[in-house]
């Protein structure tokens, strides 16, 4: 517990330090009823700064819907310093699918990452019209591991302040700073799917197997079947999500081309 209290110290004096620097008045965070928006927004909030968090919800499961709802109750009775919105998405997303190719509406996964851009777009407006960064809330195995976030959706932020931190590493900060349970106990999800499949759903994976790949490094002949998979599903994504993860390419001209 000692050591997770550092932790929380630690993110919210930087978080604190970074946006006086850049001179802006405090965080604005999308909370979608999950523990990472759920622990980045405590965390913007501890800070003592503006913090604006919005519920985008599009089509939202009820579950989520709730979550995300119990947890701005709960900042809001802790933290005087948070405000909130609800803006529903879902006749912005209609638009969207109504002027898109058949081809694109029948993609789902297409759809899926629109839903997250979105909610970025809407993250970028409501900050600028406030003065607010956008926070992050990716953590290290979904930003660095696997690539599990939309491309200039979720992963469009001003800064990330819990992408060193594992998903497990994120649920004892939660459980430190008391985030609702129903939130601790809830399977983690993207909330991008009407059905309210899972994390652990998509991947193929859970996250401490995850956290496992990520850091092994030994021999794989010796590993079991099911660690032998859970490697196979690390080394797949990270590889095919390179391009989300690295600096974006630049072609660098040969300085004799140059005009």
């Amino acid at each position: 517990m000692e050591k997770e209290l550092e932790v929380i110290d630690y993110i919210s004096n930087w978080l604190k330090q970074y946006a006086v620097t850049a001179g802006v008045n405090g965080f604005v965070v999308g909370i979608s009823g999950g523990v990472d928006s759920a622990v980045t927004s405590a965390l913007c909030a501890k800070t003592g700064m503006k913090v604006l968090v919005l519920n985008m919800p599009i089509r939202q499961t009820k579950a989520e819907f709730t979550r995300a709802t119990e947890h701005i109750d709960w900042l809001q009775t802790h933290f005087s310093n948070v405000e909130a919105q609800t803006i529903d998405l879902t006749d912005a997303f209609f638009q969207l699918e109504k002027i898109f190719p058949v081809q694109t509406v029948e993609n789902h996964l297409a759809m899926a990452n629109s839903r997250a851009r979105l909610r970025m777009t809407t993250l970028y407006a409501l900050g600028q019209t406030h003065g607010l960064l956008v926070a992050g809330t990716g953590n290290k195995i979904e930003d660095f591991g696997v690539g599990f976030f939309t491309k200039y959706g979720d992963g469009g932020v001003d800064l990330s302040p819990i992408a060193d931190l594992t998903k497990t590493e994120v649920f004892e900060l939660a459980g430190s700073l008391n985030i609702v349970p129903s939130i601790l106990t809830a399977k983690p999800t993207d909330g991008l799917w009407e059905d309210g499949r899972s994390d652990e759903d998509q991947i193929g994976a859970t996250y401490p197997e995850l956290e496992w790949a990520m850091d092994f490094t030994g021999n794989p002949e010796i590993l079991n079947e099911r660690q032998k998979d859970v490697l196979e599903i690390f080394q797949k994504l990270n590889k095919a999500n390179k391009h989300k993860m690295e600096p974006i390419p630049v072609c660098i001209l040969p300085e004799n081309s140059k005009w």
